[in-house]
């Protein structure tokens, strides 16, 4: 390696340093496991750069080439396993895809397994195989990051855009340490530093703006048009927008979805024990339970005073949504401790109801689903677990937890039927 092109691979990481850098000191002014994620991201991305580029090598003669060798063929398919189970967080790919929470994890799993199996070939192959096992997990996070783009996440454009540049960059990367020839050109070494370097920083920007994200979720400042001043989500017009823009974007991936409605009642009589001050406070605790079951990724907003709603673009499956839902409403009922007019604490519980609408394939018009989500949620005011969905053959009001054994018992019934 020229002092040129050592001169080229030192400042990029030198880039990816301050990056890591950056988020350390966002871990040390406040600590968060989003922060901690940030941290080994770029660390590993230093590590990589570090190993396959020959910096390491240079820096470090006294290390044996054999170890050398055998770190160069790990690194790429254990650094790229580790990212995919990173953004498998990042995406929320539980929350909204089955097929990519499973390609994702797989991929996690097998990329390093394949780059210890790729030590038991022969030498001239074992470096060929990790960059291809690489480029694989590059290509599969690449693909995922759109497709969570097109099922209307914002921010995956900047990680698919990272996850595009990383793809030189690992090709590259183990070009040099192949001692390809064709690799002797310095502008050549230019433009793959400046690859690595700027998919190390777009992808640390969308680590960041999720976090961010995930804090204003919770938090949004009250003063933001569009926005209820008390609970500090989307207000009612603000949420019928976005559900608009979710079923158009529905149309056009075709995947399922469901809107959740949260029907506080009683609210006299806890305007009249908790006072104005402590019901705000009862429902800024609803908005926020209400988004840490549902992700940062999907809507929340206040419809009106005792209503909320969760705009859940799109759903795995339908064995999901009523586990998660019925973890929601288990949250939501929990006692919730306010401040009350005397200035003492005290604990109160609600008397709600949670209502779903799945949103199958067929598009329908926002108030309807708007106006059967709450009629689901008064339904579910007289059920056991307070979670109440159309039956699928009546569309009457059936518990969310039998759901399944309705679907079972519709399979059956088809299933012997005279012909």
């Amino acid at each position: 390696m020229s002092m040129q092109e050592l001169t080229v691979w030192s400042m990029a990481l030198g880039a990816i340093a301050a990056l890591a850098l950056g988020r350390l000191a966002q871990f040390v002014r406040r600590p968060s496991t989003s922060h901690l994620q940030g941290i080994g991201y770029h660390a590993a991305v230093f590590l990589l750069v570090l190993v396959l580029s020959g910096v390491g090598q240079h820096l470090a003669p006294s290390i044996e080439p054999q170890a050398w060798h055998v770190a160069q063929v790990l690194i790429g398919p254990v650094c790229v396993g580790l990212s995919d189970l990173w953004i498998r967080g990042w995406l929320y790919a539980p929350h909204r895809d089955r097929l990519m929470a499973a390609a994702l994890h797989l991929a996690a799993v097998l990329l390093p397994a394949g780059g210890l199996a790729a030590l038991a070939l022969t030498d001239p192959l074992q470096l060929p195989a990790a960059a291809g096992l690489s480029l694989s997990g590059g290509v599969l996070t690449f693909w995922l990051a759109a497709r969570a783009w097109l099922l209307g996440d914002r921010l995956a454009p900047s990680m698919a855009a990272g996850c595009l540049l990383t793809l030189p960059a690992i090709a590259g990367l183990y070009a040099l340490a192949m001692g390809w020839p064709a690799m002797e050109s310095l502008p050549l070494h230019v433009a793959l530093a400046a690859c690595a370097a700027l998919s190390n920083a777009f992808t640390g920007m969308s680590l960041w703006r999720r976090d961010r994200h995930e804090r204003r979720a919770r938090r949004q400042a009250p003063a933001v048009s569009g926005f209820d001043p008390v609970t500090q989500v989307p207000n009612g017009r603000s949420l019928v927008h976005q559900l608009v823009r979710a079923q158009r974007r529905r149309r056009r991936s075709g995947r399922d979805g469901a809107l959740l409605a949260v029907v506080v009642f009683e609210l006299d009589r806890l305007r009249a024990q908790a006072g104005q001050a402590g019901l705000n406070e009862l429902f800024y605790c609803v908005a926020n339970r209400i988004q840490r079951q549902v992700g940062a990724v999907n809507v929340v907003g206040r419809y009106y005073e005792g209503c909320f709603m969760a705009v859940l673009e799109s759903i795995p499956s339908m064995s999901w949504l009523r586990a998660m839902t019925l973890r929601l409403t288990a949250s939501l009922r929990r006692p919730t401790a306010v401040t009350l007019p005397s200035g003492e604490r005290a604990e109160l519980t609600l008397d709600l109801a949670v209502g779903v609408v799945h949103l199958a394939r067929r598009p329908a018009a926002v108030e309807d689903i708007l106006a059967e989500a709450q009629r689901m949620a008064h339904a579910a005011r007289t059920m056991r677990y307070r979670a109440g969905i159309a039956d699928r053959r009546h569309g009457q009001p059936v518990p969310i937890e039998q759901t399944q054994l309705a679907a079972s018992r519709q399979r059956h019934a088809a299933a012997h039927a005279p012909s």
